[in-house]
């Protein structure tokens, strides 16, 4: 009988069970694990700014899609370019913009999908005063995926974008402190608007995204609602995740007092669940 299933094997009667190990390989589910190819700095060449990409997957044939994950600081952008297939962003952090040749720069935020045509030249970014993390997932067509073409300029970055340009020519909005308190207690207001968020927020040698976390800690700890709400508010524009400060209301719980969590939980679900 082995000698029968043995000359089956060899002609192609019997089947085998088990593929090769190349074969194999070409069929199995692979797995990336989380940190296993670390972000390296995006090239300087098509870049400006501070910004680190990190390829989860590329594309292996026949598949034609590949992806990144772009992390952009505050200010930081891509230059202008095209892909010959499209692409698709998801924000999953922060506030960017993103500008098609030709039309004011529009606003994203974290949970937008951005789908940008074949062809279309554009580019995308973080905000001035928020960084910005997006999935850009495009396809390969003649095993291309980009075309770069030249930097966005300052003067270019700077224009307001769709929906503000309006509210701009109409003259500068009252400062946060000023319209809270300005008309009871100017001076207090003026060192909020002027010492606090013009220089102390604006000192490079942490991130917006940083300072809010330290911020919104602090104010968890020390248990003050009604300034969390609108650090919670600053820290969403500024990056912080829901996913985040649950984690730090979480860790604060057994160093600041589970009333002071229990309060900051209500406080945060509040902030993240108005759109």
């Amino acid at each position: 009988m082995r000698i029968i299933v043995a000359v089956g094997i060899a002609i192609g009667i019997v089947p085998v069970c088990a593929q090769s190990p190349a074969a194999g390989e070409q069929t199995a589910i692979r797995i990336t694990r989380s940190g296993a190819q670390p972000a390296r700095p995006a090239p300087a060449d098509y870049f400006t700014g501070s910004a680190r990409v990190d390829t989860p997957f590329q594309a292996s044939a026949p598949a034609r899609v590949s992806g990144a994950r772009v992390v952009f600081e505050a200010g930081a952008r891509t230059a202008w370019h095209t892909h010959p297939l499209g692409q698709t962003l998801i924000v999953t952090a922060g506030t960017g913009r993103v500008q098609r040749w030709g039309d004011p720069a529009e606003e994203i935020r974290q949970g937008d999908v951005v789908w940008i045509p074949p062809g279309q030249k554009h580019w995308h970014g973080a905000a001035p005063n928020s960084s910005m993390t997006h999935i850009a997932i495009t396809e390969q067509l003649d095993g291309k995926t980009v075309e770069w073409k030249e930097k966005v300029g300052d003067a270019e970055y700077g224009a307001p974008p769709r929906g503000q340009a309006a509210s701009a020519s109409a003259g500068p909005r009252p400062r946060p402190s000023q319209a809270a308190m300005g008309d009871f207690a100017p001076k207090l207001a003026d060192i909020t608007d002027n010492v606090l968020f013009a220089d102390i927020w604006e000192r490079p040698e942490l991130a917006k995204r940083d300072r809010s976390l330290v911020t919104v800690a602090a104010l968890i700890a020390m248990n003050r609602p009604d300034q969390l709400r609108s650090h919670l508010a600053r820290a969403r524009q500024n990056g912080v995740t829901q996913e985040e400060v649950i984690e730090t209301i979480t860790h604060l719980a057994f160093y600041a007092g589970w009333p002071n969590a229990v309060i900051a939980i209500g406080v945060a679900r509040e902030v993240f669940e108005r759109k």
